[in-house]
């Protein structure tokens, strides 16, 4: 996809907007990447994997993804005779334990949701290693002392030995001969050796050796002669428990290494299962939906909003302030006609119905629901190219009309049947008159080419193209001349006005002025006028009739699905019903079953099949039991 599109229409912005709802890094980081593709297959799949996401939170919910962190480098790193550190076991560990709580979750998955099936087989249960781990390394990343029976027996060791020095220690500090000697009462440690503090005066007072002095050279750390032999052990002893302690992680890593293949199999397919189920959420929060894709398809865009003046009013909700007003439009591209000219007055929403346009044609292709209403339809581009300038500017320099049209050169050189065309401001930004004729000229190459197109324009002449190429048709950003405020709705089939003369009007310009101005159009402006108007009337009808019978299409669709859900879920009930039925019909005695009425747990005496209950053994009371109540461990 065109790298200049993706910054023209803020895509990344998009991708911001997707990863704030993810519930881990593995979904986040995907969302960040997000990118449309040309392979309507894998939009297809895409928007699938989100469709059926949707319907199993309904049963099931989301997949649980507390707890889960994106440990793929760690395990790309568990390579002997390289050792994970205890806290990054304790973090592996952790989210091991997230991963088979995914895992759990896609075993109760529905058989219609063969996309997220087909993720859920990816995914291994990891309880083992998680297991091994928690016994050796405690939550917080600390090897345990019962990691293995030499370290336990080396730390009681060590506890042993510190316990005997702290009592040599001890017994030497109440000493009144020794501490005359001290600095201070209190020992001190000097490389894991506990040492006295004696004063630089009383040098061999205490027998023992010395570590170190102070800055300040007044005070001597001296080991006790009677502490030397056993700080000598606790020296030797750290250093088996270091071993040790290599050993049994060199043990876990080499695990971890084994299994790194499955690992990491799993850990993508759960970083799928998170960006699917951020997309959800991502729907959710914006109301949108997933529209039908496909090369057969044409563009058909209902009641779609920009997605980031969405995001904008959700600010305003937050911050508290009045939200700002979202106006939605309906679209069509490649039904009766494949290029649009958009016409009207500044600040009327133009320039935003393009980027409407391309930004959603964009989220479709990235598999990413769309901010449209159910019934929309999108074609697979190749290729989506955008031409923005400064649509609000009165006046243009000629090094923004040159770059503005070196920019449509490389559109038209990359224009080709499968690329949808969004033009800002065609033919502004030089003489009203070659400006028109070079925006007449690129409309109706893009018209031969045959792709879809939308172009804005100011320039009246160019709304004849819709009375001379049955392929091309107008329509206009509504303007209220009362108000004189733009509404932003998109009217397909009328041209637009830039409503210049019944602002001057309405701003008090005197009469005189403005018949004057009506006579000083041209000739060929009238007359563009009075065909317009001749024809106005019948196109708002034919627009009208159009859009109440894809209205009504829409809400057959949704009656027949909502038909279609309800006759798959009796069908579910039904075969779960005879499953039950067939299992209560096998129960014999001794048979375990759960009652839950009283969530207790029993065993069969007989089945009374006529009475529809059965007698259970609950504890040492048998007890009639309604065969309703009762769950059968296959069940359960």
């Amino acid at each position: 996809m065109d790298p200049h599109t993706l910054e023209r229409l803020e895509f990344d912005r998009v991708r911001h907007m997707v990863a704030e709802h993810a519930h881990c890094a593995l979904g986040r980081t995907m969302a960040l990447k997000l990118k449309p593709t040309t392979r309507e297959a894998l939009v297809r799949q895409w928007l699938a994997q989100i469709t059926e996401m949707q319907a199993a939170a309904v049963t099931i919910g989301l997949p649980p993804f507390g707890g889960l962190r994106d440990v793929r480098d760690m395990i790309r790193r568990a390579v002997p005779p390289a050792k994970l550190e205890p806290e990054e076991l304790a973090e592996l560990a952790a989210s091991l334990t997230a991963a088979n709580a995914v895992f759990r979750w896609a075993q109760r998955l529905p058989e219609a949701c063969s996309e997220l099936r087909s993720l859920g087989e990816r995914l291994g249960d990891f309880t083992v290693i998680a297991e091994q781990i928690h016994r050796v390394v405690d939550s917080h990343g600390e090897v345990r002392n019962d990691a293995s029976p030499r370290l336990a027996r080396i730390r009681d060791a060590i506890e042993e030995a510190r316990s005997r020095i702290q009592t040599v220690v001890d017994r030497l500090l109440r000493s009144s001969h020794i501490g005359k000697y001290l600095r201070y009462p209190e020992a001190t440690f000097h490389n894991d050796r506990l040492v006295l503090p004696l004063a630089l005066e009383h040098r061999g007072r205490v027998p023992g050796i010395v570590h170190r002095t102070s800055d300040s050279g007044a005070t001597l750390f001296v080991e006790p002669a009677e502490a030397v032999e056993l700080n000598n052990a606790i020296i030797q002893l750290r250093q088996d428990e270091s071993e040790e302690i290599g050993r049994i992680l060199w043990k876990l890593t080499h695990s971890i290494h084994r299994n790194a293949t499955t690992l990491l199999q799993t850990f993508d397919a759960l970083a799928v299962l998170d960006l699917i189920a951020t997309k959800v959420r991502f729907a959710e929060a914006y109301e949108m939906t997933c529209p039908t894709v496909g090369n057969g398809q044409m563009l058909r865009l209902r009641q779609a909003c920009h997605p980031l003046l969405l995001w904008l009013r959700q600010q305003d909700r937050a911050a508290g302030i009045p939200p700002r007003e979202v106006v939605p439009i309906d679209v069509r591209l490649g039904d009766d006609f494949d290029l649009l000219v958009i016409t009207g007055p500044n600040t009327g929403g133009k320039t935003v119905a393009l980027k409407t346009v391309g930004l959603v044609a964009m989220m479709a292709q990235a598999g990413l629901p769309i901010p449209a209403e159910k019934g929309s339809t999108l074609p697979v581009y190749d290729d989506i190219l955008i031409d923005v300038g400064d649509e609000q500017s009165l006046q243009q320099s000629l090094s923004t009309f040159s770059a503005h049209l070196t920019q449509l050169l490389r559109m038209l050189h990359r224009a080709r049947p499968k690329t949808l065309a969004l033009i800002d401001e065609l033919g502004a930004g030089t003489d009203p008159d070659e400006g028109a004729a070079i925006g007449r000229a690129i409309v109706e190459e893009l018209l031969r080419v045959g792709c879809h197109s939308m172009v804005s324009t100011h320039l009246g002449v160019l709304k004849s193209i819709a009375f001379t190429h049955p392929r091309a048709d107008n329509a206009a950003v509504q303007f209220d001349t009362v108000s004189l405020r733009p509404t932003y709705r998109l009217l397909i089939g009328e041209p637009g006005n830039s409503n210049a003369l019944a602002i001057a009007e309405r701003l008090g310009m005197p009469k005189r002025v403005i018949h004057a101005a009506q006579r000083h159009l041209s000739r060929r402006s009238r007359a563009l006028q009075k065909a317009i108007a001749g024809t106005l009337t019948t196109r708002r009808e034919a627009e009208k009739a159009r859009t109440e019978a894809e209205a009504a299409k829409v809400e057959s669709d949704r009656v027949r699905d909502a038909l279609e859900r309800q006759r798959a879920e009796l069908a579910r009930q039904q075969a779960e019903f005879q499953n039950w039925t067939q299992a209560i019909a096998r129960l014999a005695p001794g048979d375990p079953v759960y009652i839950r009425r009283f969530d207790r747990q029993g065993t069969i005496v007989r089945v009374q099949l006529q009475k529809q209950s059965a007698i259970v053994c609950v504890g040492a009371v048998d007890m009639e039991v309604a065969l309703t109540e009762l769950q059968l461990p296959s069940a359960t």
